[in-house]
């Protein structure tokens, strides 16, 4: 009989999972909630603040501390995995300190089972708790015995790959050194790439054995891809593949209703995106596994068990009991992300008391789709935050651009040397080219508008830990929340986001929220007639041709949740058709949709 292998499943028993989120709000997170058997993410950006962590968090928990200096050799590599280990370790001895611990209202070890969803512990621990004192000593033993962390996951966002001027060694640029890092960690977890193919990164990952199964059929170290669509998926999978690493995730996230950086598809709609992923995911595991298999045959790897496990996850907006339901029931997801909601959890991430207080106040007007971002990708941006507010300062003394003082994002050679195209260096440069060109006054507007909107992503988005744990005091605090956070107007306890996405109780007002599917219909035909203004204007990345595909897939979408809402009874609101409709009759009529064709 074949063995079978669940070493690509996380131990978690939740259903959810907090994704990474900026450089520094999930910094740290689990170890505040890996212990309830909750699942997050570390971005590993920003090496400067993980060496800050690391202090903090060390001297905090009696740990032995060396400092790794930013000159020292391999410091950025050393830094991640001297910061994951510490975090594995200190895991470790919570998880040991809870299963210590009794079972007392308020204790840590209730909170692990109040928080969890309906399964077989929670009932466990339901009779328990109304059990005999004999008999509830007995199953006491058995629920500290079936007590696991959450997966500690750390995000490698791929694009971010700056070769380091000090050296000409490849393996030194940004994302090969935060790989290493990773890679040579004590932790067992699940390394995320997001943000698509780095061929020289992927090919870098194949060196390391930790990512390839073990005698039992283990995968120590899991890799994870968030795509946007399927065929995202089939690439970069079939890469990995012919090198022998096996992807143990698929994480799809909306192109356009999340937080940070949106990769908007060519208006394929996230419904149809999973119905592709449904249908395909099995095919998907098979031929990577042929894949794989080969080269570990060729490489005299031992294995003799079944096709490996293979997850599809999904985040982007989702907000609601409902929609979880939806997602896990009707297209298999064996997860969801929820990620901007946990910006108003202070338990579970670091938001400072100012960013905190904008948070709650937020409305849609003040969460924007911009050109903050110096990969030129559109961004989700707070407008009221510290970061954004001192970036219009500088502008209107004369002076945009940040002073860039970590340089992630150099990565700009159009002036001869790398920089950062939010910086002031670059920026005082750009607009003297383009004041010296003859253009119109509405193209020379809309050029110079772009120029000076890039901000600081990789700097100020870690303010706010730095702000609130006073490792680094009067920092402006940058904070990219997707546009879900209108509809959470206060601040909520871990259980009380937790209970919310289980439907054990409601953070909003039932109602007043549009359906996931339907804000993302309503985000893409907002971005459509952007960009139609654009093309119009002629500053747009994309043709007519293009745009006429975009109106003609977010067409396509529609028809699909027509059909979606007649097969699924119980899993959409009331009002979904009535809204769908709502935003079909725009698409097909409104003036600001209508993409010309291109002149003869």
């Amino acid at each position: 009989m074949p063995q079978t292998t669940q070493g690509t499943q996380p131990n978690s028993l939740h259903s959810f999972h907090i994704p990474v989120m900026g450089t520094g709000f999930t910094i740290d997170t689990p170890l505040r909630v890996a212990r309830f058997g909750i699942s997050s993410a570390i971005s590993l950006v920003d090496d400067a603040l993980i060496e800050q962590m690391r202090a903090f968090h060390a001297r905090r928990t009696g740990e032995h501390y060396v400092p790794i200096g930013a000159s020292e050799c391999d410091a950025r590599a050393r830094r991640i995995t001297a910061y994951l280990d510490l975090v594995a370790r200190l895991v470790e001895k919570q998880i040991e300190k809870l299963r210590a611990e009794s079972f007392e209202e308020g204790s840590d070890l209730a909170r692990y089972f109040d928080m969890l969803p309906d399964c077989l512990s929670k009932r466990d621990y339901e009779l328990m708790r109304a059990a005999s004192a004999e008999n509830a000593h007995k199953i006491q033993h058995e629920l500290r015995r079936h007590i696991s962390p959450g997966r500690i996951e750390a995000n490698i966002m791929t694009k971010l790959d700056r070769n380091r001027c000090d050296s000409q060694d490849p393996e030194m640029s940004d994302a090969m050194a935060a790989l290493r890092g990773f890679a040579r960690s004590t932790l067992s977890g699940a390394l995320v790439l997001s943000a698509g193919i780095n061929t020289r990164l992927f090919a870098y990952a194949a060196s390391f054995s930790d990512f390839f199964p073990d005698a039992d059929g283990l995968f120590r170290k899991q890799l994870v891809l968030k795509v946007s669509d399927y065929r995202s998926a089939e690439i970069q999978s079939r890469y990995l593949a012919k090198r022998g690493l096996w992807v143990s995730e698929y994480r799809v996230e909306s192109g356009l209703n999340c937080g940070g950086h949106a990769f908007p598809t060519q208006g394929v709609l996230l419904g149809p995106i999973l119905e592709e992923f449904k249908s395909g995911l099995e095919d998907l595991r098979t031929r990577q596994f042929d894949a794989c298999a080969k080269v570990w045959k060729e490489s005299h790897i031992p294995y003799t068990h079944d096709l490996p496990s293979i997850r599809l996850t999904v985040q982007g907006g989702i907000g609601t009991h409902q929609e979880d339901r939806l997602l896990r029931c009707v297209y298999g997801a064996h997860s969801t992300g929820w990620g901007t909601p946990f910006l108003l959890v202070p338990e579970a991430t670091h938001v400072d008391d100012e960013t905190l207080r904008k948070l709650s106040e937020a409305g849609s007007q003040d969460v924007r789709l911009s050109d903050s971002s110096p990969l030129g990708v559109p961004y989700w941006t707070l407008t009221t935050s510290t970061s954004e507010m001192q970036r219009q300062g500088r502008i209107h003394a004369g002076r945009p651009g940040s002073p860039c003082p970590k340089g992630f994002l150099a990565l700009n050679q159009e002036f001869g040397v790398p920089l950062c195209t939010a910086s002031h260096a670059f920026q005082s440069r750009k607009l003297k080219t383009l004041r010296a060109q003859e253009l119109s006054p509405e193209i020379r507007m809309e050029l110079e508008r772009k120029v000076i909107e890039k901000a600081c992503i990789c700097h100020e988005l870690s303010g706010g830990v730095r702000n609130k744990l006073e490792v680094e005091k009067g920092q402006a605090a940058a904070v990219c929340p997707g546009p879900n956070i209108a509809f959470f107007t206060r601040p909520a306890s871990l259980k009380e986001m937790v209970d919310h996405i289980y439907g054990r109780t409601s953070l909003f007002e039932e109602g007043r929220r549009p359906h996931m599917f339907l804000n993302e219909l309503a985000l893409y035909m907002d971005y459509l007639a952007l960009e139609l203004k654009n093309l119009a204007l002629g500053v747009s990345a994309h043709s007519s041709e293009y745009l006429t595909s975009f109106k003609k897939n977010l067409a396509v979408g529609i028809e699909y949740y027509k059909g979606l809402s007649e097969g699924v009874d119980g899993h959409l609101p009331a009002g979904f058709l009535e809204g769908l409709s709502k935003l079909r009759v725009q698409l097909a009529c409104d003036p600001s949709y209508e993409v010309e064709a291109p002149s003869a």
